[in-house]
């Protein structure tokens, strides 16, 4: 063993490198999008309050953060760890956008998918990406008092967290995959279903290093990112996907909240 000695500071240093890759400030790219539903003040779809707002969140959080109205370009994701992707119908991609995202994903790039972010005119392609999806156009979504039931107690994003309820928007109808794993359930507002409405999922491209996605279908309307359990789920949320401690935004930003 003694004649391998002179490769040790190699291996630290590698090892190293792959740590602080994983350790450094989180670099996050919000994708937005105009306001889509009701008046200006309502809260309804406010996206680009979301990126307005969250842009300092985040920053306050210690992440270097960016963002757009927008799909961001390949030198913007190239300096991405976690896209954001809080549109309408943020899951409907041109062809020159989706060979974006099968390069960032292929590299280990991490997704969170908020809301219509999650609605797609091609689902069953999204779904592949951030583990389920819904179609656009489908009758698949409830408004009302959602009572959200945590649905996996040990996952980093969720443990600890207690039931919660507030008044927002669910969706049912979803293309899923088996490898979406369920964190918080609803039951469906009429209807009496119950569907997943936050999960996570991860996957590795062919050729590629694995990705991390987290996906909540709330943030219907805007005020429900102060819910103090839901932004908790959401911060700890965007930590995971870029495969960092889930409690280093938290720790900053709950608390000077």
């Amino acid at each position: 063993m003694i004649k391998y000695a002179w490769m040790i500071p190699i291996v630290a240093a590698v090892v190293s490198a792959g740590v602080g890759a994983q350790t450094g400030p989180l670099r996050v790219f919000i994708r937005a999008g105009e306001k889509t539903h009701g008046p200006a003040g309502n809260g309804e779809h406010d996206y680009p309050t979301f990126l307005k707002e969250w842009t300092t969140v985040l920053t306050n959080g210690g992440a270097v953060v960016q963002g757009a109205l927008r799909f961001p370009t390949a030198d913007e994701l190239a300096k991405t760890d976690v896209l954001i992707i809080h549109s309408g119908d943020g899951g409907t991609c041109i062809p020159a956008e989706r060979a974006l995202l099968d390069t960032y994903t292929k590299r280990g790039g991490g997704l969170v998918v908020l809301h219509d972010g999650m609605c797609s005119n091609d689902a069953a392609w999204f779904s592949t990406i951030a583990g389920a999806a819904k179609q656009h156009g489908e009758p698949n979504w409830a408004r009302g008092v959602l009572k959200m039931q945590i649905a996996d107690n040990a996952h980093p994003i969720t443990k600890g967290l207690e039931n919660f309820e507030f008044n927002d928007e669910a969706f049912f109808m979803l293309r899923k995959t088996p490898e979406m794993h369920p964190l918080a359930t609803t039951e469906i507002p009429g209807k009496g279903e119950v569907v997943p409405q936050a999960w996570v999922y991860e996957k590795t491209q062919p050729g590629g290093t694995p990705f991390r996605a987290f996906v909540s279908m709330q943030a219907h309307y805007y005020k429900n990112f102060s819910q103090p359990t839901y932004r908790t789920m959401l911060l700890r949320g965007i930590a995971w996907a870029g495969k960092r401690d889930v409690q280093a935004l938290v720790q900053k930003t709950v608390s000077s909240k």
